[in-house]
């Protein structure tokens, strides 16, 4: 299946894309002042210190447009890793930023839980997520890719979950891509006072082998005490071009825990923010990536303490094969009100080849004096000690690695407390390891 664009990424494009919507007038405003940014903000350079490791030179928007027509969708399946074999409280699917299908469990409907589309929801909830959408640290004026997603997203995914609300089901969100297609989906998430859930966001392609762009934004805002578990898994086809700003506020008391994992794609460039905004406040996250032949992979996290006495915990494992290469930008800033922070980063890469690359730049920005801030990474070619060992026991040197490699990750998925997430990600990363690694 093929997309039927039918606009480019130029004014006229968007001025076609807000003509065809029918969405608040605050909402068409946002777009508007995002647009202009698009038009004054320059493509990033090789120059630009963010952009200095990763090549965007063969990337071409021009070859891309707005998916103003749905493409056919009948008998459509969607490739899932974490949406089977879980009983889910809702789903809600998307394709080439279309919506397919979504439904959530009435009983969470009769408890207030807003749960869809984003495009439906601003139209049945609009004054109630006015406050939220744009509002908790995204910047459209960050890039030009930043402020492009703000002015032309279509699509995305809303959870809203009332004060003191437990969602005891884990949520599904399904963002898919046929080739060549475009996803440009925006997902936001609010818990109020005491709220909990777990969340499930996972992309995929029709095709291993596909194309296409993302171009894409995550905004959370956690109030005080609430609790949130959240998944997201980027699988796109191997030639799919991935942009992304993920944020998420978490105030007073409340706790996060965020795993990553990205396995697709031809290139990807994540922005990865994590504020802690509340006293007492803290976040967990945890980073697997597998990237192999010519994958470019580079995510830049930010763990901002803007309070006191909060914690945050990154750690970033990646395995690389054949020519691939990741890079991990890390950084803890600590503002001068944040006394007694507790923040550690890391970040271990397994290299799988002799011509895999990956680098780690961790960094410390603490403006404050009673923390304790730590930050480490490690690099290292796979033991062939313990190859021979594993073979010795009659394991094929394929299965030799494999074993190692699951055991790298162990660490991450150990962390991982939804038990089909955990089963999922070692699976899917097992069967990429190859035996000329």
């Amino acid at each position: 299946m093929t997309t039927t664009l039918t606009n480019a990424f130029d004014k006229s494009g968007f001025d076609a894309l807000l003509a065809a919507r029918s969405e608040p007038a605050w909402v068409t405003q946002q777009r508007r002042t995002a647009w202009a940014m698009f038009e004054e903000k320059p493509w990033p350079s090789r120059n630009d210190e963010e952009w200095i490791r990763t090549d965007i030179r063969l990337f071409k928007l021009d070859k891309f447009g707005l998916p103003l027509e749905a493409p056919p969708q009948d008998n459509v399946q969607l490739p899932s890793l974490l949406g089977t074999g879980v009983e889910l409280g809702g789903y809600l699917h998307t394709l080439n930023s279309r919506h397919v299908a979504s439904q959530l469990d009435p009983k969470w409907q009769k408890k207030g839980v807003i749960f869809g589309s984003l495009e439906a929801m601003l139209s049945e909830h609009g004054e109630k997520l006015k406050p939220h959408l744009f509002a908790h640290g995204f910047k459209p004026g960050y890039d030009k890719f930043a402020a492009l997603h703000a002015a032309c997203w279509l699509g995305g995914h809303v959870l809203y979950v009332p004060r003191g609300v437990v969602i005891d089901q884990p949520l599904h969100f399904l963002s898919s891509l046929s080739d060549g297609g475009v996803d440009l989906g925006h997902t936001l998430i609010v818990l109020e006072e005491g709220a909990e859930a777990a969340v499930m966001s996972e992309t995929s392609s029709l095709s291993e082998t596909a194309g296409g762009l993302h171009l894409g934004a995550i905004e959370i805002l956690q109030q005080p005490g609430s609790n949130l578990r959240f998944v997201k898994l980027q699988d796109w086809g191997q030639n799919v071009w991935h942009f992304a700003h993920q944020k998420v506020d978490v105030d007073r008391d409340a706790t996060l825990q965020w795993t990553v994992a990205a396995l697709g794609g031809k290139l990807s460039k994540v922005n990865q923010t994590v504020e802690l905004i509340g006293e007492g406040a803290s976040c967990q996250v945890n980073g697997v990536m597998f990237a192999e032949r010519k994958q470019h992979v580079a995510y830049h996290t930010l763990q901002h303490h803007a309070a006191p006495h909060c914690r945050s915990d990154f750690l970033y494992k990646a395995a690389l094969q054949d020519k691939a290469r990741t890079v991990w930008r890390g950084m803890i800033k600590v503002e001068p009100e944040a006394q007694k922070t507790d923040g550690y980063q890391r970040n271990d890469n397994l290299l799988l080849s002799g011509n895999c690359r990956a680098d780690s730049i961790p960094g410390l920005e603490i403006n404050a004096d009673d923390v304790r801030c730590t930050h480490g990474a490690t690099s290292g070619m796979v033991d062939e000690e313990l190859i021979f060992y594993a073979q010795c026991h009659g394991l094929t040197r394929k299965e030799a690695i494999r074993l190692i490699v699951s055991g790298f990750f162990q660490q991450v998925f150990d962390r991982i407390t939804i038990d089909s997430v955990r089963e999922a990600l070692s699976q899917a990363i097992a069967v990429r390891v190859r035996e000329s690694a």
